[in-house]
């Protein structure tokens, strides 16, 4: 592979509209895209929407990563075509693990017919009483344990059946006081109740064997980064915490890099390159093309100038085939 194309690999790009223009196909192959992240905006029905990724694919020229939030509950893109399942606060109140690993179960077969190969979710997060509603009932509880067990199951009814599962959001996003879609929170909890409450669930669905895990725009100076750095740039985080502590060797993304979080720290291609020292392997950048042109032109340049190692780049790319490859995706 060419460096454009190491580094079009590891971005997955949402985009406007429910057709595949020669614009958005132009835009794609310009910033060598393999990964997407779709929303309500691009779904209208299950026809279309397949229809759709089949043209995007024919497009680009390769097969194409496809990825959606379903969480169930308040956070589902899809508004037909797919079972309607309640939010994780109420399955944790009412549902055994057996329960929600046929959700998953069916979650994956109903996905996979509508050629999406990754549901970002479940939210791992262990919700913490009086926080700020923007995890509220997307967690499966207060209990860690119970967020644990009921999170593992889930990831196995999807991955079983073709899906890849994505665990979010580390180190643990339950006890934030303000939303980070709209600005950067900081979570003070030391390393004692990270320990103990937040971070068993990641354990578990690393047991699980979870493809992925997506880290939280969230600042946690008390783990040991400066006050006001995110986990999003926090090698701390993310390369000795979760892989070397951890020992996750599956796919570490991003959520989204245009949240309001960020947006105090510069350009989207400063805020990529910095995801990308953290150990990132791919950057979810979900609305604007130019701010993915952008990205894309910052890390071309940041490989060029050796400021990021190109056998990182080569590494974290593998990692992405291996899970394609074990996922047929």
């Amino acid at each position: 592979m060419t460096l454009d194309e190491l580094i079009g690999a590891r971005l997955a790009v949402g985009f406007p509209g429910t057709e595949a223009t020669p614009e958005l196909i132009a835009h794609l192959r310009a910033i060598h895209a393999q990964s997407l992240v779709v929303f309500a905006r691009n779904f209208h029905s299950p026809e279309q929407f397949r229809r759709l990724i089949q043209r995007l694919t024919e497009g680009v020229g390769t097969p194409l990563l496809v990825m959606v939030d379903h969480e169930g509950g308040r956070v589902v893109r899809f508004s037909n075509g797919v079972t309607p399942f309640p939010d994780a606060m109420t399955q944790g109140r009412t549902q055994a693990p057996e329960a929600i690993e046929r959700q998953g179960t069916v979650e994956a077969q109903e996905l996979r017919g509508l050629g999406v190969g990754v549901n970002l979710a479940p939210c791992v997060d262990v919700f913490v009483d009086g926080s700020d509603p923007v995890i509220g009932d997307r967690s499966y509880g207060t209990d860690s344990d119970l967020v644990g067990r009921l999170s593992a199951a889930r990831i196995r009814g999807l991955q079983s059946h073709g899906v890849m599962a994505c665990a979010k959001h580390f180190p643990g996003l339950g006890a934030v006081q303000r939303d980070p879609h709209k600005t950067l929170p900081t979570i003070t909890l030391d390393w004692t109740a990270m320990e103990t409450t937040h971070l068993p669930p990641f354990r578990a669905a690393i047991a699980s064997d979870a493809a992925m895990v997506m880290s939280s725009h969230v600042c946690y100076p008390t783990l040991g980064d400066p006050p006001g750095w995110p986990a999003t740039f926090s090698a701390r985080l993310g390369r000795q915490l979760l892989r070397q502590r951890l020992r996750f060797e599956g796919l570490l993304l991003t959520d989204d890099l245009e949240m309001g979080a960020l947006q105090s720290f510069g350009t989207m291609g400063e805020a990529a390159v910095r995801a990308t020292e953290a150990g990132h392997d791919l950057l979810l950048i979900c609305s604007d093309l130019t701010a993915q042109k952008e990205a894309f032109a910052s890390l071309q340049a940041a490989y060029q100038d050796g400021r990021l190692p190109l056998r990182v780049l080569e590494l974290s790319v593998e990692r992405l085939a291996r899970s394609r490859k074990r996922f047929l995706v």
